[in-house]
């Protein structure tokens, strides 16, 4: 079968298609209603399931996108090419069919940020890589950093698409089980002006961003991706993970066989309160961990103010030192 074929298959069936790879939409008469070709609640992205008109062909009201149920495919599994399009659609055909008039799968919140981390572009030399320069941080170039020109954005102003910061968020498995987005100001390397520049989509709390090479006996984990390219910056041969926040930094599993762990929280009571639960953690797993607290809120603010040399200073050593207890 070609792409044509392909594509008219599809067609006649079209309403098992929205429900495998819209599940979070719902049939409207002769459409299926969904926010965005990614599979997002909301009510934009119109799929025609039946005549008149050609069923399989969509539109999404806010972008002006349309095409038929093959580029919906190519879309929402996040490649440019039509080979894997057509791939994934073949592997589709070759499944019974839905049952009529049957509900909707679940949203897959991890299946819908994996389909989104490979919509994404590497981070080099894009404007996510600009905007973390400005914040000093020169080594951010990991493949756990991603850039997406033009990622949704909703909130009660409507929907828009922006420049996006984007990072993988993996557990000790390697998996990527959820994503970390920032949107980015499209016109100056900075947040996006939203209410919400930063949001999460899929299973994060416990898990974390990874930077460097695995095999460590040390591991520094800190809450936010800023805060720990800043030491990582300053002391570029350290393994690191941001937990992304201060709950799941509490929340944060030392990996099997670590040595030591080095907790760099934010200094403030949120912060102190995370880093405690983890240490409390580490020790009774037996892991030595020490706590760094930065001297103004974090350690990005410590970066703009003080300096590389200054933060490596600190935190150099205790990659250096041998396994002991805790240490503030």
């Amino acid at each position: 079968m070609n792409a044509t074929d392909i594509a008219a298959a599809l067609a006649r069936r079209a309403e098992q298609v929205c429900r495998r790879y819209l599940p979070n939409g719902r049939k409207q008469g002769r459409y299926w209603t969904c926010g965005n070709v990614y599979g997002a609640k909301g009510r934009s992205l119109f799929v025609r399931l039946a005549p008149p008109g050609a069923p399989g062909k969509w539109t999404d009201a806010a972008t002006g996108e349309h095409g038929d149920l093959l580029d919906l495919i190519r879309l929402g599994i996040g490649t440019a090419s039509l080979k894997p399009a057509l791939d994934e659609a073949r592997a589709f055909l070759a499944m019974p069919a839905a049952p009529a008039g049957g509900k909707a799968a679940a949203y897959d919140r991890i299946e819908a940020a994996r389909r989104l981390w490979r919509a994404c572009r590497a981070i080099d030399g894009t404007h996510a890589e600009d905007y973390l320069h400005t914040r000093a941080i020169h080594r951010c170039r990991f493949p756990a950093l991603r850039f997406h020109p033009a990622l949704d954005y909703r909130d009660r102003r409507g929907f828009r698409r922006l420049p996006a910061l984007v990072a993988a968020v993996a557990g000790d498995d390697g998996a990527i089980d959820g994503i970390h987005r920032t949107w980015l100001d499209p016109a100056a390397p900075a947040k996006a002006q939203v209410a919400h520049p930063r949001k999460a989509l899929g299973r994060v709390h416990g898990r974390a961003v990874r930077f460097g090479s695995p095999g460590h006996d040390t591991l520094l984990v800190g809450e936010g991706i800023e805060t720990v390219l800043s030491l990582v910056t300053a002391v570029p041969a350290i393994p690191a993970a941001a937990a992304l926040s201060a709950g799941s930094l509490g929340a944060f599993a030392p990996p099997p066989g670590l040595a030591r762990l080095v907790v760099a929280r934010d200094n403030d009571a949120e912060g102190q309160r995370a880093a405690d639960r983890l240490r409390r953690r580490c020790r009774d797993l037996g892991v030595p961990a020490a706590v760094v607290v930065p001297e103004r809120g974090d350690f990005n603010d410590d970066l703009v103010a003080f300096g590389a040399q200054a933060l490596a200073a600190r935190i150099a050593p205790l990659f250096h030192a041998s396994a002991r207890g805790p240490a503030r």
